[in-house]
């Protein structure tokens, strides 16, 4: 790390305190958020602190090596996507600490890299609910761009989607959920095929 970033890494960590929201942060862990250091900061209040510092690559790595949550979520949103290798993605994954950091990340950063798709079914596949749901996510922020799956990636989403619909993580669910219905989205075909996969399990796209 260079003089600079870890200038720069100080001076972020010093104006959380000033930021900081007792109530939010306790909020939080209440509901299991489990954060080294957790300051309740907001998600604008962020976003309003990344466009400062603009997309910078070293400064978003050595953001996630801090174990707090608003460098998280800092890192994701400063983070060139095109700068971003695939292992690194799968590095920040596997140390993603709570739903809220896999969602945030999805929507920041891993729906705009180049492998999204391949990361996003790669991570289905991984019987761990922080990494269904970050694969869902992206996958419903593709979808809502307009990304048509081809037949191979179809029947892959089906059958992890329809495997998350009993998962006993709620968060696992409701991705799942929101995913199908971004797919169904895409037009009337890719409607008919949800709602058929659905009611194969009992269900349909007004649940949840």
């Amino acid at each position: 790390m260079t003089e600079e970033t870890l200038n720069k890494v100080k001076e972020i960590k010093r104006s959380f305190r000033l930021m900081m929201n007792g109530v939010a942060s306790q909020s939080m862990r209440q509901k299991g958020a489990d954060y080294q250091v957790n300051w309740g900061i907001g998600l604008v209040e962020l976003r309003n602190m990344a466009a400062e510092y603009g997309k910078d690559y070293d400064l978003a790595i050595a953001l996630w090596k801090e174990n707090i949550r608003e460098c998280k979520i800092l890192a994701t949103m400063i983070m060139p996507p095109e700068k971003m290798l695939p292992e690194i993605a799968e590095i920040w994954m596997e140390q993603t600490p709570t739903q809220e950091i896999a969602e945030i990340a999805a929507f920041h950063l891993y729906q705009h890299l180049d492998e999204a798709s391949v990361l996003a079914f790669k991570w289905l596949a991984i019987d761990k609910p922080l990494y269904e749901i970050c694969g869902f996510q992206i996958l419903s922020r593709l979808f809502m761009q307009g990304l048509e799956p081809d037949e191979r990636g179809i029947n892959e989403l089906m059958d992890q989607a329809l495997t998350a619909l009993s998962s006993e993580h709620a968060g696992v669910r409701h991705a799942a959920m929101n995913c199908m219905r971004r797919f169904a989205d895409l037009g009337d075909n890719y409607e008919l095929i949800a709602q058929k996969a659905l009611s194969s399990v009992g269900t349909n796209l007004d649940f949840f």
